[in-house]
């Protein structure tokens, strides 16, 4: 534990998170809060793909989909889900595997309001992961929903947040000639408290 200065020192994941997510947003060029979510299918086959994270809550994570969307699909069926996010321009990145559940409430009405209107539209129009015979539908899509639900479209009751609480979170930092500094913080229920343990690169 005394090896934890700099910027892996402190005693909460979440606010050393949030602390690495700051100075990425101040230094990232491109999309700082981009995270590469791993999911698996029924089969146990891995599925990653790219997503916005739109908060740190003092014990989870969040992020936002269509529930319809095969991300959402395999989340529920697992009721797990995990996440890196990495920093070319800081050299570091955090790793995050846990239990999920929806967040569907006032929360999520409330990220949905702040989006931009096209954005909103959006979400109402896409039958996200589903076949798409053309872009033009799809256009043809956002101006039905468009004419429908004007400029203050209510969110749709497929599309919310999930939030992903963790059972390990690890941070690391590049080191030079390839020797990292990499530490796991591991709890065994989200009850339970953290042990943290450097990790060889």
């Amino acid at each position: 534990m005394s090896e934890r200065t700099g910027i892996f020192a402190g005693d909460d994941p979440f606010a050393l998170a949030q602390g690495w997510l700051d100075a990425a947003v101040a230094e990232e060029v491109n999309d700082p809060t981009a995270i590469a979510l791993a999911t698996v299918d029924a089969d146990g086959l891995p599925n990653a793909r790219m997503v916005l994270l739109k908060e740190i809550e003092p014990d989870a994570f969040v992020f936002y989909t269509n529930y319809e969307s095969a991300k959402a699909h395999e989340i529920e069926a697992a009721g797990k889900a995990a996440f890196v996010m990495h920093w070319k321009s800081l050299r570091r990145q955090i790793r995050v595997r846990g239990l999920t559940e929806r967040e569907e409430g006032p929360k999520a009405d409330e990220y949905y309001a702040s989006r931009g209107l096209k954005s909103r539209l959006g979400a109402w129009a896409s039958q996200q992961s589903r076949p798409l015979d053309s872009r033009a539908t799809l256009m043809a899509e956002v101006a039905r929903v468009s004419a429908r639900y004007g400029t203050n479209p209510p969110r749709p009751p497929f599309w919310g947040g999930f939030r992903i609480r963790p059972l390990e979170i690890e941070f690391w930092a590049d080191g030079a000639f390839r020797l990292h500094d990499r530490f796991a913080w591991r709890r065994a229920a989200l009850d339970a408290a953290w042990e943290v343990t450097r990790l060889n690169p």
